[in-house]
């Protein structure tokens, strides 16, 4: 039997898009769908949901529960990847409050930033073992990552693991559309071409009917900014560099130096930057699981409609041999971006088939795109660096080259926050000398 593993499968809602997904292509009839948590309550929750959509969906698919994740990755042809290392509490908690306190602010802290550093430290060592795991027992897998920092995270596994990797996010599928909404423009028909870094990747052509649409956006969008709306700093960033950005606002106010500062807090407000906005959607989603529980976990006419993930149409492709096209991240070997180094893991246009995920060449990015996207680069690779060696040097430096991070605070406050930091990771981290 076949078999598809969610590792982090205590995801109810994401188990339920990807794998729930998974249920409407009928090349997938007869696998076993693997579920992995450590929290065994809510791996239990995900296996009743799937085993209800199972019932009214597809009673082909077998849907098992481990709390051992060598048994459940046993043999998998896929893997998900959606774990969330240190969660809420205490992890997310410590990246927001202690840079807090050396007046550093943020919004997500999930991608880079002093919040994404250490997200990434601590989710490393857990994705080594994931992939020491799968070497051991299932080395032909195709491990498809959703986990933050995706950039990151599925370049480590690519430079440093042997297990095949893909990094996938929906920024690049609904980058376009909520822009046009936001415009008040129509969607439909629309030719588009996006290529960058994850979270940081450029619309580099929108057109209809050949007719480039860019034109009429900046129009619009510069009459939007007369008035408050939730994408101020995207529209601002495409205003001065030229181009539109896959991101959300609140993402990209803290990828950038230019609009959380201390020294003008007149922009938090200019540009309605929600700082804090992690956390508080954290705090949220644990109140609105606990109020929905019961509908989504024990309700046996529970529904779904494939949603805009791409995971099930990247494994449909490859059991049908029928091409899929999707923006992935992947290694830039090549140089597919040909003015980005070549050790990054860059987000491009990618082909699925079953000879495997063919990516898109794009050559050289407008040199401001480039640039922008190098200064997020530095601290990705100096992170992974960290992780490799575990020497403290490399943390101070990929926080030193952070844009947001230097741009705020001094290099001697910087080694201090990132050494309190590790203190209150505790046993989160690894040792580092």
């Amino acid at each position: 039997m076949s078999k598809i593993t969610f590792i982090g499968a205590g995801s109810t809602i994401f188990a339920k898009n990807i794998l729930g997904d998974c249920m409407f292509v009928p090349s997938l009839k007869g696998f076993e769908f693997a579920l992995h948590d450590i929290d065994e309550k809510r791996l239990k929750e995900s296996e009743q949901m799937l085993k209800n959509l199972s019932q009214k969906y597809n009673q082909s698919i077998k849907i098992v529960s481990y709390l051992n994740r060598r048994e459940a990755l046993s043999n998998a042809k896929y893997v998900v990847n959606a774990i969330q290392v240190g969660g809420y509490e205490p992890s997310t908690v410590i990246d927001f409050d202690i840079p807090k306190k050396y007046g550093l602010q943020q919004t997500i802290g999930d991608t880079i930033g002093i919040g994404g550093i250490f997200r990434t430290l601590r989710t490393i060592p857990v994705m080594l073992g994931i992939a020491k795991d799968m070497e051991d027992v299932c080395p032909e897998a195709l491990l498809l990552n959703y986990t933050n920092p995706m950039a990151a995270l599925t370049g480590f596994m690519n430079r440093h693991t042997n297990v095949k990797t893909i990094g996938l996010c929906h920024s690049v599928q609904v980058c376009t559309k909520e822009l046009f909404e936001n415009l008040d423009m129509e969607h439909d028909g629309i030719e588009e071409r996006i290529a960058g870094i994850n979270h940081m990747a450029w619309l580099l052509e929108v057109k209809k009917d050949g007719v480039d649409l860019y034109p009429e956006i900046k129009k619009r969008a510069k009459e939007k900014q007369k008035e408050k709306h939730h994408d101020m700093v995207r529209f601002e960033l495409m205003d001065k560099f030229g181009y539109y950005i896959t991101e959300s606002s609140e993402h990209n106010a803290e990828y950038h130096p230019y609009f959380i500062k201390s020294q003008y807090p007149e922009l938090i407000e200019r540009f309605n930057i929600p700082l804090d906005e992690y956390p508080r959607r954290c705090v949220n989603q644990i109140k609105e699981w606990e109020d929905m529980r019961e509908e989504i976990v024990h309700n046996s006419q529970l529904s779904h409609e494939r949603s805009k993930e791409y995971g099930s149409h990247i494994i449909e492709a490859m059991e049908t041999n029928i091409p899929f096209k999707f923006g992935g991240n992947v290694m830039n070997t090549g140089g597919l971006i040909s003015n980005l180094p070549e050790n990054a893991c860059v987000e491009v246009p990618c082909v699925v088939d079953r000879n495997g995920i063919l990516p898109t060449y794009i050559g050289e990015l407008p040199e401001q795109l480039a640039a922008l996207n190098r200064t997020n680069i530095n601290t990705q690779l100096l992170t992974i660096e960290a992780a490799v060696t575990l020497k403290k040097e490399h943390i101070y430096q990929a926080a030193l080259l952070d844009p947001h991070t230097s741009a705020e605070l001094s290099m001697d406050d910087i080694i201090a926050m990132c050494d309190d930091l590790i203190e209150a990771h505790g046993d989160w981290l690894p040792e580092y000398k």
